[in-house]
């Protein structure tokens, strides 16, 4: 990486830690994107620049792995079925306490999560950001199976997902740790993937 690029990447990440600071302390909807130009020392059309919306600076990281169970289910191991190589990337995740899977006690991971989760002006672009890796996942699952199940398939997989982050967000905000929650969150990742099994049978 050449010096201009790492330059870039420098300005784009102090721009994003001084969102952050902000929106923890006062919220998203409190805070001004002339605010976060300021505690970044940048311009206002800078910070555009690198985020074109002030939703960017949250979902920005996010919307990275949008294609990831896609891309779970696409380069699974040879003779891995779709949900089995989903179970185990799930586990690895809860494993490596992956804030993806919701079994993450950082407080910055925590109050970034209760944002998103509890700002209504938010809410259309995180359906959208969920819709984006239902559909992926839909996609990549309908190289195994006629594109209708494909797509119930997806949805109950990601609504499955979606619960056991939340359940586990709620645990971690009501004050548990997330390694005292761990053997929680294997045996309830455990009993969704069961039930998804018995009843796509995919």
């Amino acid at each position: 990486m050449g010096l201009r690029e790492r330059k870039k990447l420098e300005t784009a990440r102090a721009v994003r830690q001084a969102a952050i600071d902000l929106f923890l302390a006062r919220g998203f909807d409190d805070v001004s994107v002339a605010e976060i130009a300021a505690a970044a020392n940048v311009s206002k059309m800078t910070v555009f620049n690198y985020f074109p919306t002030k939703e960017d600076l949250l979902f920005a990281p996010m919307e990275e792995h949008t294609e990831e169970m896609a891309a779970v289910v696409r380069d699974r191991r040879a003779g891995e079925s779709p949900l089995a190589a989903l179970r185990r990337h799930h586990l690895d995740r809860l494993a490596a306490r992956d804030p993806s899977v919701g079994l993450n006690d950082t407080p910055v991971v925590v109050g970034l999560q209760r944002i998103v989760m509890t700002t209504p002006s938010l809410t259309p672009r995180l359906r959208a950001f969920l819709v984006s890796g239902e559909t992926a996942l839909a996609e990549a699952l309908a190289k195994e199976t006629d594109p209708l199940t494909a797509r119930l398939a997806a949805a109950q997989i990601m609504a499955a997902r979606g619960a056991l982050l939340f359940t586990l967000h709620e645990g971690i905000t009501a004050g548990r740790s997330a390694d005292e929650l761990y053997p929680e969150a294997v045996a309830a990742a455990n009993r969704a993937y069961d039930l998804l099994e018995r009843g796509l049978q995919l």
